[in-house]
């Protein structure tokens, strides 16, 4: 069954965020948007669609390098210069851009 097995990488590729990941993303949305069933919806809906734009992979890369300009300091310094971070949080910030037009 060649069509089962393609469905079967898609669905994984689109859901390969933890539940863990997921569920902290919309607890911080909903603590930012309001907490009603209405934002529930629109933050799920949210992380459900930067996940189909973006891997977990480099979306947990993005989450980190952003971590890491919040703490500040000296050696935290590389995270605010490298190119490579910068084009992490530039992808994660075109994904969250793209879901809020969707979602909300």
């Amino acid at each position: 069954m060649p069509g089962g097995v393609q469905a079967q990488d898609i669905a994984q590729r689109y859901n390969d965020y933890p539940t863990a990941a997921r569920a902290d993303y919309v607890f911080a949305c909903m603590a930012t948007n309001g907490r009603s069933r209405l934002t529930l919806e629109q933050c799920s809906c949210s992380i459900d669609e930067i996940a189909s734009i973006l891997p977990y992979e480099k979306y947990l890369q993005a989450e980190t390098v952003l971590s890491m300009r919040r703490a500040g300091g000296e050696r935290m310094a590389v995270f605010n210069s490298a190119v490579a971070a910068q084009n992490l949080v530039t992808d994660l910030r075109r994904a969250q851009a793209e879901a809020e037009v969707v979602c909300f």
